[in-house]
């Protein structure tokens, strides 16, 4: 063992956050959440003797640990007053430098905007650790892009030297340095992504080369190892992945087990090898070990779940059209042997937002509900990123009404082929699928029997109010902006509950450490559907303590699935079979 995160804490609520060892392995930084809030610290290990360090940083968030030698690059806030740190504003995110053994007073600061309080400044160091690369973003605008600038240590350089000095709504991230010249992925004019390779002595774009094309298919994923580049696509919610070499001539597809998803493919330059994980709806998490030379893939590890059989389920996909007419993916899960009569429960899985991909993956706590007879689905729905930045596009600001009418239509496709029924049937969604749980419910209320509303974002119009809130505006659009405020107020999941409606029952979920998504959405959003409602259904709110946005240990999230489970089965009327 050389990190044990239950040691953390005394009862299990800090986990681990990150964990990054340095070029030359002699030390590690990782990062530790407490009771689940978005802030963390970080610490340092010495690897040979794995005792930690004296250096302790705080005040840590939206942040990555980058190896520059004998120190890291890191992203921070001030100290927030006392007290205050769920409400604080998160303003003026700053980069710094830490050394390894030295107390963070110390710290050098490399990048501040003072000007500009609501941009995210994140520093990277390229895999030879020669060049400094700073992305910086201001969502709180509305804009999805980000500007890029670097820095050549080699030479000596202190300021930073612009490649992108404009942000808009397009992406440029350096996935790597080749010799003097970096690999640029960005969607600019490739909605889907691309490849690029940029000299930064002569950043303008009419010099740079396209080294891997848009294609039909998402770039869900570039890097690079052994000399190649690897490039991961998404056809149709499912991994593709292939081997190129640095000048982008394809050298062969990587043969995944199935159909799932897969990540990974990320090494060193001298590496003979890389690593990548699989899994799919019924395919455990495995990690594999692809040898570049011969262009195979061997098992390193899978996971063990004792009399588990894959085969003993169904996981199909099929497509549907939603209310304008376009087809939407969805994955259904079920037990073999499944008689497609109406009759049985069902639970509907949605997201659809942020140019999040609802990806195919395992879950051995939905193995219960599967055991129990459920169909589970995962609806693809639009505002994520199964077709790329278009498919996002088409579930945010004024189009986020399309993001509820597939998840609507969703329902009704189950219903219409007798998968379920709506006494049978339960939707489900956590963040913003919260507040996709919480929009359908007053706009369908009929078509469902159970809703399960997890740390939500239920009022719309005051959202950007609270915490890091202001960093969603790209997708959800701004009550300041009086278009986007006409649409937020028209599903807004707080301000659409109806009198005297007859509602699903309902389980809203929250937990007092979320500095994300604040408890108060879901504190007014019970209030609310409990003083207004004419059903006789529960209307019940969970709030957890010392847990955040996700469950803060493995216990809490278990409890959490009991509870949820128990409501469900409760409200459909079923008896576990044990």
């Amino acid at each position: 063992v050389l990190i044990d995160p239950n040691m953390f804490s005394s009862d299990g609520t800090a986990r681990l956050t990150t964990f990054v060892p340095s070029k030359n392995g002699q030390y590690a930084g990782y990062g530790i959440s407490r009771s689940g809030s978005d802030w963390q610290e970080y610490c340092v290990m010495e690897m040979t003797t794995k005792r930690t360090q004296s250096d302790t940083l705080k005040w840590i968030k939206v942040s990555s640990i980058s190896w520059q030698g004998d120190g890291f690059y890191y992203s921070r806030y001030d100290a927030p007053e006392k007290g205050k740190e769920l409400s604080s504003k998160n303003e003026n995110h700053k980069v710094y430098f830490h050394r390894v053994n030295k107390p963070q007073s110390q710290d050098e600061l490399v990048y501040e905007d003072p000007a500009h309080p609501q941009r995210f400044h994140f520093a990277n160091t390229t895999e030879d650790e020669r060049f400094v690369i700073l992305s910086v973003s201001e969502r709180g605008k509305g804009m999805k892009g980000n500007a890029l600038y670097y820095r050549d240590v080699a030479k000596g350089e202190k300021k930073f030297t612009a490649i992108i000095d404009t942000i808009g709504d397009d992406n440029f991230n350096v996935v790597n340095n080749v010799g003097d010249k970096f690999l640029l992925r960005t969607n600019k004019n490739a909605p889907n992504g691309k490849v690029m390779l940029v000299d930064p002595q002569h950043p303008a774009e009419n010099n740079w080369k396209e080294i891997l094309h848009e294609r039909p298919e998402p770039l869900q994923n570039a890097g690079t190892g052994g000399g190649k580049l690897f490039a991961t696509y998404m056809k149709d919610v499912t991994t593709r992945a292939y081997v190129y070499s640095l000048d982008g001539t394809l050298e062969n597809e990587v043969q995944l087990p199935d159909l799932g998803s897969a990540g990974g493919f990320d090494g060193n330059n001298d590496d003979k090898f890389v690593f990548y994980s699989f899994t799919s709806f019924n395919f455990p998490p495995t990690i594999y070990r692809y040898d570049i030379a011969s262009q195979k893939s061997t098992l390193f590890r899978t996971s063990e779940i004792p009399d588990y059989k894959p085969t003993d389920y169904v996981n199909e996909q099929i497509f549907y059209k939603s209310k304008d007419g376009t087809s939407i993916p969805m994955f259904i899960v079920y037990k073999k042997g499944l008689v497609k009569n109406g009759k049985n429960p069902a639970l509907l899985y949605g997201y659809g937002g942020f140019n999040i991909t609802t990806s195919p993956n395992f879950s051995s706590l939905r193995l219960a509900l599967l055991e129990q007879g459920f169909v589970y689905a995962s609806a693809n729905i639009r505002g994520g990123g199964e077709y790329g930045e278009k498919w996002h596009e088409a579930g945010t600001k004024l189009k986020k009404q399309n993001v509820f009418d597939d998840f609507i239509a969703a329902a009704e496709w189950l219903i219409a082929n007798k998968y379920t029924s709506p006494e049978m049937l339960t939707i489900q969604g956590g963040s913003n699928g919260g507040l996709l749980v919480g929009a359908v419910m007053n706009q369908r209320p009929e078509l469902f029997k159970v809703a399960i509303a997890q740390v939500g974002v239920m009022d719309m119009l005051r959202f950007h109010k609270f915490t890091i809130g202001w960093n969603w505006i790209p997708d959800y659009g701004s009550s300041d902006n009086e278009a986007e405020f006409r649409a937020l107020y028209a599903y807004s999941p707080l301000q659409n509950i109806r009198g005297g409606t007859t509602y699903p029952a309902t389980l809203i979920t929250t937990s007092d450490h979320d500095d994300r998504v604040v408890p108060a959405h879901s504190f007014k959003y019970a209030a609310t559907l409990q003083n207004t409602t004419g059903g006789t259904a529960p209307l019940l709110i969970r709030i957890e303590t010392k847990s955040g946005h996700g469950a803060s240990s493995t216990t809490k999230a278990i409890e959490l699935t009991a509870d949820i489970y128990a409501f469900i089965f409760y409200n459909l009327g079923i008896t576990p079979k044990y």
